[in-house]
């Protein structure tokens, strides 16, 4: 066959798949849409450091004669129980993914290569690789190119390993903090994950129709509306009518989509009464109807096998969710029944050959038929780019002036459970770290400190639990310093005492964690012992700022003069954190969710409907913090906005004594629209960098198919607190006058 189409690389790809799949039986079409093993049960470690292949891998080869994907060959965590013991490393992860991919290209008849599909949360999930803050970091930065930075960055440590397909959290929503995932959101608003997104795809993939040697196909998850489950709860039911999911939780889809995302994964949970990977208005009349996505489908872990609640069995389930739109399964049993439901004709073979194409059509895109081997090596500079991205995450809450740490100084006191470690400063699917990886408050702080500073240690208590025995000594400290630094906050850390879900979510929450997938809380409190901590070192009298570390907003009395929140900031977050708190960086993050008062509030979103938004007999209704606040060592005004439908410009000006970082935001309010509007939308925002004194014009395009509408008010403020109460521009028609 050394002269079929589908082995000249000069052929047009759609020539070449359907060369391929004309030679292909049915068992072979449907392996290629099985992804059933856990990548790590594929291989084990040799008394001589190699790798060698298992009867698992070679029984799921045989199977099907190839293999059309197979998931998690890099992963490490508890869950999967590797470890640097056990797993590849740096050194010979891409030989370890060359030896499977010979294996599966000398199995398969016609010599089809697999794809190698591995978790980029917050940087390639994987042994030595490198670790980045998680996606509500991300949208602390609101700064969408630095993102595609530390997204190019992943995908190319992804393809050196041999890796070649990306899973990346992008398209859930932060509205019901209560959720253990909040942490892989980007946030509360659409428009600033929308941004996030594109930016996540161009970075990941590129912008051309083929894929770089350093550059990766990613899969957005989670389409659509994982983040509106009832109560916060992982996979809960969800309440979605059409406009809301398509005002909230669409749009960082459909701006995926537009910069040519390759794949998308079904999400857990349903819409109107239906689980989304059974879905068929949603993956085929909104996904590929309406936008015209031509790109893969992948099924959440076990997602399939849950539709046989509704279809009866798991056969008949792999069938509704092939009709639906799925193309590729994970772990689930319905798609390996896929040919005896082409038989019984619960399936069609011409549906079936459309999924098998756009599997094959992503292989040929990537080069799997001419190289099965990495072209590049691992790229530097991780290290400094987490650290960059940790520091533009750092977000200052509040600030009585007691920061930046001044020069007067003597003493000063870090204390809380969070000061000293580095196991809890990087969420939820983390590799395994070596030994002396990363930088906690404390280390950054005594190495950055300036001369003649003394810093004291007491951890106070531990994350969970109520053991204040240790408050004593957290007391002296404090008491004795100038200044107490407290870090406090949650942890989705897992451990190997962890029960696990078959699809890798927690079952229990054991030790300190409090976060993560399968973790999800009635209420936003940290660890009792922590509060009391909080109560006794404030009583000192000692000035105290206090830290957050956490992978959702969380609860926390205003008794403290300063309060910054540093999200999980990955291994080396202290440093950033330290940075922040001794002025040799600005602060210059802000808030991608508001921060609620207590869970009774929730939901506390600012994009709520336009009605009487009132408080409660016994208390707020408005949160601690809105969404967009953040502060800086500095103080900037704004002049009044000029605007057209097209573009707003404002002039800035820093009238403080440091350099610092506003971040520009425009609102949008509907006045006239034939249906029921949200009292503010975020449509546009831009960072300005400004030295003491400096004053600069800030233009931020409009999109006019955004705005929409015969009246809408355009206001620009510093939060969306502000701009509810700032004074909007509004128009009546189209105006493109030039600012």
């Amino acid at each position: 066959m050394s002269d079929a189409v589908y082995r000249d690389p000069t052929a047009p790809v759609d020539a070449r798949v359907h060369d391929l799949l004309a030679r292909m039986t049915l068992r072979e079409k449907v392996g290629q849409l099985n992804q059933r093993m856990y990548g790590w049960d594929a291989y084990r470690r040799t008394p001589g450091g190699g790798f060698e292949l298992t009867d698992a891998l070679r029984a799921e080869t045989d199977r099907f004669e190839g293999l059309g994907a197979l998931y998690g060959l890099q992963r490490a965590d508890a869950w999967s129980g590797v470890d640097h013991g056990s797993g590849p490393g740096a050194e010979d992860a891409a030989a370890l993914a060359e030896l499977v991919q010979r294996h599966v290209v000398d199995r398969s008849r016609l010599g089809i290569p697999a794809l190698f599909v591995e978790e980029v949360p917050h940087g390639l999930m994987a042994l030595d690789g490198t670790v980045l803050p998680v996606n509500l970091a991300i949208g602390a930065t609101w700064d969408p190119d630095l993102y595609e930075r530390a997204a190019a960055h992943a995908a190319a440590e992804l393809r050196a390993r041999g890796g070649h397909v990306a899973l990346v959290s992008a398209l859930d929503i932060a509205r019901d903090p209560r959720w253990g995932r909040t942490e892989e959101c980007f946030g509360e608003d659409p428009y600033l994950a929308a941004r996030l997104t594109t930016a996540l795809v161009r970075g990941m993939q590129g912008t051309g129709t083929g894929f770089a040697p350093d550059k990766a196909p990613v899969v957005l998850k989670h389409f659509a509306g994982q983040g509106a489950t009832v109560g916060g709860r992982n996979s809960a039911e969800s309440e979605l009518g059409w406009r809301e999911l398509s005002e909230i939780h669409l749009p960082a889809a459909r701006a995926g989509v537009r910069a040519g995302a390759a794949a998308v994964m079904a999400a857990y949970n349903e819409v109107d009464g239906m689980p989304c990977s059974g879905n068929r208005a949603l993956l085929t009349g909104l996904l590929r109807e309406d936008w015209g996505f031509d790109g893969l489908v992948m099924a959440d872990g076990l997602a399939v096998d849950r539709l046989a609640r509704i279809t009866g069995d798991k056969v008949s389930a792999g069938a509704l969710a092939l009709n639906s739109g799925v193309d590729l399964s994970l772990w689930d049993e319905g798609f390996t029944h896929l040919e005896e439901a082409v038989e019984r004709s619960l399936v069609s073979e011409k549906t079936l050959d459309a999924a098998v194409a756009r599997v094959l059509r992503l292989k040929f895109r990537l080069g799997l038929f001419e190289r099965q081997h990495p072209a590049a090596r691992p790229p530097a500079g991780g290290t400094e780019l987490s650290k960059e991205v940790a520091r533009a995450a750092v977000t200052l809450l509040r600030n009585d002036g007691v920061l930046p740490i001044g020069g007067n100084l003597s003493r000063i006191a870090v204390l809380g459970p969070q000061s000293a470690t580095t196991a809890h400063q990087s969420g939820d699917y983390t590799a395994p770290q070596r030994p002396g990886t990363g930088s906690s408050v404390l280390d950054a702080l005594r190495r950055l400190a300036p001369p003649g500073l003394e810093i004291r240690h007491a951890p106070g208590c531990t994350l969970t639990g109520t053991d204040l025995s240790g408050i004593p000594a957290a007391i002296a400290e404090a008491a004795a310093s100038d200044l107490a630094v407290l870090v406090l906050g949650g942890s989705s850390a897992r451990t190997s005492g962890t029960g696990f879900d078959a699809n890798g979510a927690a079952r229990n929450a054991v030790s300190e964690m409090t976060c993560g997938e399968g973790v999800d809380l009635a209420e936003l409190r940290l660890g009792a012992a922590q509060y009391a901590l909080l109560e006794a070192v404030v009583a000192t009298g000692t000035p105290t700022a206090v830290v957050l570390v956490q992978g959702r907003p969380h609860v926390v009395p205003d008794t403290a003069p300063a309060l910054l929140t540093a999200w999980y900031p990955g291994p080396w977050g202290g440093e950033a954190i330290a940075e922040i708190l001794l002025g040799l960086a600005e602060p210059a993050g802000r808030l991608p969710v508001s921060v609620p008062r207590s869970a009774a509030q929730l939901p506390v979103y600012y994009n709520h409907k336009d009605t009487e938004y009132g408080g409660y007999v016994d208390g707020s209704a408005e949160p601690q913090y809105s969404f967009g606040h953040g502060l800086s060592y500095t103080s900037f005004e704004y002049g009044e906005p000029r605007t057209t439908r097209t573009a707003v410009a404002v002039d800035v000006t820093n009238t403080g004594e440091r350099y610092g970082v506003s971040v520009v935001q425009v609102y949008l309010r509907r006045l006239i629209t034939p249906t029921w509007p949200r009292t503010l939308e975020l449509c546009a925002f831009e960072g300005v960098g400004l030295a003491p004194g400096e004053r600069r014009t800030v233009t931020l395009a409009l999109a006019p198919e955004d705005l929409g509408g015969d009246a809408v008010e355009i206001r620009v403020a510093a939060s969306a607190g502000e701009a509810l109460r700032a004074r909007g521009q509004s128009f009546t028609a189209p105006d493109d006058t030039p600012l």
